[in-house]
C-alpha cells in the first residue's frame, strides 16, 4: 500500500518490516538493498530525485534530493544508515513492527529507521511549503561496521553546508561524541619449564606490566583530559589471551585495548602516547618484546555549541515544542564524525534512545517520531529560507 506523503509513522513501520541486517556483522544477512529499494519507491513517488551509489557487493547508498540546486543557495543534508545489527536474543519479533501504545517495536526501530522516516518526511514537508536551495536525504549503508556508505558518498564529492544525522538522541541536540582506537598488543616471551625461571620469559607478566602502566596513565593523564559535553578520555582492556599450561612459561600473549578519544585527540596522538609508555617499560626490562598495531579507529566529532547549526536547530525545537532542547554529548560513535572531517558541520538529533540500540528490546516512541519530524521540518524551512 502506498504511504501517504507526510506520514512518518507509516514510513517507519514499513522500513522496520524490511530485514536490513548488515551482512558483515551477520553472515548470510540480506543487507540494505531491500530496504533501500522500498525507500526509493516511496521517495520517488513523493517527487524526490534519486541517485544510487554502488558501494560494495550490490550494497548501495540512496541519495534523494528535493528542492532546487542553485548557485549560492543553501544545501542541507539529512543523513541516516539503513543497516541494522543482528537479532539473536531479542525478546520480541524483530521485523514485525508491533505497536503497543506509544511504542513501535522492532530491530532498527530506534537505530535508526524512525530517524530516517522523520528526515524524509521533514524534507518533503519543507519542500512542499517552499524552500530555497536543496535538501539531500542520504540513506547510507554499513554504519554499524565500517561506515562504508558515508565514506563512499564523501569520496564521490557529495557536499552540503550542514548536516543532521538523525541517530536516536531522545530529541536532544548532540554536537559531539567520542572516537575510538582499537589497540592490538602482541607480547613475545620464551617458553620454558615452570621451574626454570633462569630460562623462561613470561609474556603474560609483561602484558600485566603494560596494563599497570596504562592504569596509571588513565588516572594521571586521561582523567584530566576532558570535554564539556563528553567527560574524560578513557581506556579499558578488552580481551587478553596467552599461555598453554600450568608449568610452562607463556611464550606469547595477545592483549586488546580500546581507547575512547575526545575531540582534540587523534589516532596518531594515541599511538604516540602508547609508544612512549612501551619505551619506558622496555628501558626497565630489556626482555620485554611487544609490538602494537591499530586494528580499527574512528575519530571523535565536535561542533561548537554556538555554531549556527546548533543554535538554529535549538530555535526550531523551541518553536515547535515550546521548550529548549538539552544539548548533550552522545555516547556512541556516528557518521557525524566523517561529515565533520569532510568540512560539513554535522550534529545528531533524532527520535528514540541510543540505550535501546542493539538491545534485546528495541522500540521508538511514536510521539517522538512526530516531534522529530516537526522540528526537522521547521529547521529545514529556516535554513533553506
Amino acid at each position: 500500500m502506498p504511504i501517504r506523503p507526510g506520514d512518518a509513522r507509516a514510513l517507519t513501520d514499513t522500513l522496520v518490516r524490511v530485514d536490513s541486517r548488515n551482512p558483515t556483522l551477520v553472515p548470510g544477512a540480506p543487507g540494505e538493498s531491500g530496504c533501500a529499494h522500498v525507500l526509493a519507491e516511496v521517495l520517488g513517488g513523493w517527487g524526490f530525485r534519486l541517485e544510487w551509489q554502488d558501494v560494495r557487493d550490490g550494497r548501495s547508498n540512496l541519495l534523494a534530493r528535493i528542492g532546487r540546486p542553485e548557485p549560492g543557495a543553501p544545501v542541507l543534508m539529512f543523513n541516516g544508515h539503513l543497516d541494522v545489527v543482528g537479532v539473536d536474543g531479542m525478546l520480541h519479533p524483530p521485523f514485525s513492527a508491533v505497536i503497543d501504545g506509544d511504542r513501535l517495536y522492532g530491530r532498527g526501530s530506534c537505530d535508526m529507521k524512525a530517524g530516517i522516516a522523520a528526515m524524509c518526511v521533514a524534507a518533503w514537508q519543507a519542500a512542499a511549503q517552499g524552500i530555497r536551495g536543496e535538501i539531500i536525504v542520504a540513506a547510507v549503508i554499513d554504519e554499524e561496521f565500517e561506515s562504508l556508505g558515508t565514506r563512499e558518498m564523501l569520496a564521490r564529492g557529495t557536499r552540503a553546508d550542514v548536516a543532521i544525522v538523525t541517530e536516536p538522541t531522545r530529541l536532544m541536540i548532540c554536537p559531539a561524541h567520542r572516537g575510538f582506537v582499537w589497540l592490538d598488543f602482541r607480547f613475545t616471551g620464551r617458553a620454558a619449564h615452570g621451574s626454570r625461571y633462569d630460562l623462561g620469559i613470561d609474556a603474560i607478566q609483561h602484558a600485566a606490566l603494560l596494563l599497570a602502566a596504562l592504569d596509571r596513565f588513565q588516572r594521571d593523564i586521561l582523567s584530566a583530559r576532558t570535554h564539556p559535553l563528553l567527560g574524560r578520555a578513557s581506556l579499558h582492556a578488552s580481551t587478553i589471551a596467552g599461555g598453554v599450561g600450568w608449568s610452562t612459561y607463556p611464550d606469547a600473549c595477545h592483549l586488546r585495548v580500546e581507547r575512547r578519544t575526545v575531540p582534540g585527540e587523534t589516532t596518531a596522538s594515541v599511538l604516540a602516547e602508547v609508544e612512549r609508555i612501551l619505551s619506558a617499560l622496555r628501558a626497565n626490562d630489556s626482555t620485554l618484546q611487544v609490538s602494537v598495531s591499530i586494528d580499527a579507529a574512528q575519530g571523535p566529532s565536535d561542533v561548537p555549541v554556538d555554531h549556527p547549526l546548533v543554535q538554529r536547530l535549538g530555535s526550531a525545537a523551541m518553536a515547535v515544542r515550546g521548550v529548549a532542547p538539552a544539548v548533550e554529548g552522545l555516547s556512541a560513535w556516528t557518521d557525524a564524525a566523517l561529515l565533520n572531517d569532510a568540512g560539513i558541520p554535522a550534529v545528531c538529533f533524532g527520535p528514540g534512545d541510543i540505550a535501546l540500540a542493539h538491545a534485546a528490546t528495541e522500540f521508538v516512541p511514536l510521539s517522538e517520531i512526530d516531534a522529530a519530524t516537526a522540528v526537522l521540518t521547521a529547521f529545514a524551512l529556516d535554513w533553506c529560507s
